[in-house]
């Protein structure tokens, strides 16, 4: 770590979690230390709509943080994910670039080695009016599972290391000189979400709440419904503390209990407030920042099954919340989150289940808002798993899925323009040449070939 440059507080601060593996620890957090959340422990956001006009004045000290280490190989490419095209030709760079314009905050990228150079090369041909700041996130040797040595690997010395999580963009923002600049600039408060979650933005009303009560972090959780019971939750620890328990942190034996959406009934969104002054006190005070340990067991390269097998250290910027006296928490509606991770997800932000506002900012179209815009999305992998397939066969236009509940796609199918699905709708094309739904027509029980 220390031939690649790496400041002394990141080596510090792996040399905390490799003691831990080293020790036998695995990171897990058990049901006996934890409970689930009520609804009476933590405020609703539709309860806070007075404190707007706090929210308004406290903008002019705000910062928009947005993580943006991730590429688009999920989707088939191996560039940013931030200059796919998510809406109306424009890509997730452009939309967030815009939403800090609108609300005339400072915006700030923390970019992984992966995802930096590219994403300059964006900004220089987009010419924004006021140029973000953008810093890097760190990086951890991977360690070899056998005998905890740092994975060496001559043929490609790139995958020898990992991110080290979101986790790390405390500790990235201290190292990098971003937070002093902030603070230095009047900036007290920081708005924290995912690069492909477009629908979180500033929202005055939990801006002036967070920034009246004085807390210095608020995590936005929300309801958990079935298709969220692969991810984390929310939970109460015996000693007293809010705690974030991720999916990797769950025991094997304890999976069920984890996976059940009615026990542990609220999710991280992943959508942070984090006051700026105390995170610098706080550092200052412990030396590093010290989350709970993720030991992600993987392939040191992930795209070859039989090279050796890893434990990737990483840590979730979330969990701050266990270690912070009088971090809280409070339940966001679903329209606050939704994460673009595939096609999937694309297909329903470029549908009109979204939509931009007066103001410029991509929302859900308020048609939905009464389900929370569960919609279902299905696309069959072989067909439309990667962004090239996936826009010919949407050449001509995304079809209206407003009145969709669930969508499933089995097969090679063409869709023209103007086309209309409403309900739950399972399209199957089981022959071997590519069907095509033709323009104009509308869609409301299933179809096959």
């Amino acid at each position: 770590m220390k031939k690649e440059g790496i400041k002394p507080i990141v080596i510090d601060t792996f040399v905390y979690y490799y003691e831990k593996v080293f020790a036998g620890e695995k990171g897990f957090i058990y049901d006996k230390d934890i409970r689930p959340v009520n609804s009476d422990e933590i405020e609703n956001a539709r309860d806070v709509s007075e404190y707007a006009d706090a929210g308004e004045k406290a903008l002019k000290h705000v910062v928009m943080i947005v993580l943006n280490g991730g590429l688009g190989t999920t989707m088939g490419l191996a560039k940013p994910k931030s200059l796919i095209r998510a809406k109306n030709d424009r890509t997730f760079l452009e939309i967030i670039l815009k939403q800090a314009e609108r609300f005339n905050v400072n915006l700030c990228f923390m970019n992984s080695f992966s995802t930096h150079y590219d994403t300059i090369s964006a900004l220089s041909t987009i010419k924004p009016s006021r140029l973000p700041k953008l810093f890097l996130q760190h990086k951890f040797p991977k360690i070899l599972r056998h005998d905890l040595a740092p994975a060496n690997w001559p043929e490609n010395r790139h995958l020898e290391w990992n991110p080290p999580g979101h986790g790390d963009v405390y500790t990235a923002l201290l190292t990098s000189g971003t937070l002093q600049q902030l603070l230095d600039e009047g900036i007290r408060y920081a708005f924290i979400a995912n690069l492909d979650n477009l629908v979180a933005t500033i929202d005055k009303s939990l801006l002036g709440f967070f920034s009246e009560k004085g807390f210095p972090f608020m995590m936005e959780v929300a309801e958990r419904i079935p298709v969220d019971f692969k991810g984390g939750h929310m939970a109460r620890h015996k000693n007293g503390h809010l705690i974030l328990r991720e999916a990797a942190q769950c025991p094997k034996r304890e999976i069920e209990k984890c996976r059940d959406v009615s026990h542990y009934k609220y999710f991280n969104t992943n959508n942070i407030w984090l006051d700026l002054r105390f995170l610098k006190s706080l550092i200052e005070k412990q030396g590093t920042i010290k989350l709970p340990m993720i030991m992600n067991p993987k392939n040191l390269d992930p795209r070859n099954e039989f090279s050796p097998p890893v434990y990737q250290i990483e840590t979730a910027m979330g969990s701050a919340i266990s270690i912070i006296e009088e971090a809280t928490a409070i339940k966001v509606p679903r329209s606050r989150f939704f994460p673009v991770k595939t096609c999937n997800e694309l297909l329903a932000v470029r549908s009109d289940c979204f939509l931009f506002s007066d103001d410029n900012q991509l929302i859900v179209n308020p048609e939905r808002e009464q389900n929370d815009n569960n919609i279902k999305i299905n696309l069959d992998q072989r067909y439309y798993g990667k962004i090239d397939m996936f826009n010919k066969r949407f050449a001509n236009g995304i079809p209206s899925l407003i009145d969709c509940e669930s969508l499933k796609i089995i097969g090679d199918v063409l869709f023209e323009e103007n086309i209309k699905i409403k309900g739950n709708v399972v399209i199957n094309n089981s022959g071997k040449p590519q069907a095509v739904i033709k323009k104009g027509t509308a869609i409301e029980k299933d179809i096959s070939w």
